[in-house]
């Protein structure tokens, strides 16, 4: 997608540091962090939404919470805990078309969310 923000991001067009990368995913820290830990985990690949996973994608789900895990021990909020989120749709809370999820830990986290 030419104007998708997060396409730009993994495809290196903008300058993000990234703390994981691989050839799937991208993993960097979110601009308004909402918690002392808030990193976003971004597939390279455009998926609109959670509405827009097909049965294909599930190789790449599965290697995005396997990501969330590795990182909520390298950043100590394994044990403590962790929540990833991922918003779907503009009354969900997604402001970024392109799939995403939402690392956050590093305090406790409210419920319910939002």
């Amino acid at each position: 997608m030419e104007d998708c923000l997060f396409c730009k991001i993994a495809a290196g067009e903008l300058a993000t540091e990234f703390i994981y990368s691989d050839d799937q995913v991208v993993v960097f820290k979110d601009i308004n962090p909402q918690a002392p830990v808030h990193l976003l985990i971004v597939p390279r690949r455009h998926i609109k939404d959670l509405n827009n996973i097909v049965e294909t994608d599930a190789e790449l789900i599965g290697h995005i919470y396997q990501i969330a895990a590795k990182l909520a021990a390298e950043y100590d909020i394994a044990d403590s805990g962790y929540r990833l989120v991922s918003n779907c749709g503009a009354d969900g809370g997604q402001s970024v078309f392109h799939i995403h999820f939402h690392l956050l830990g590093g305090r406790e986290l409210q419920w319910p969310p939002g």
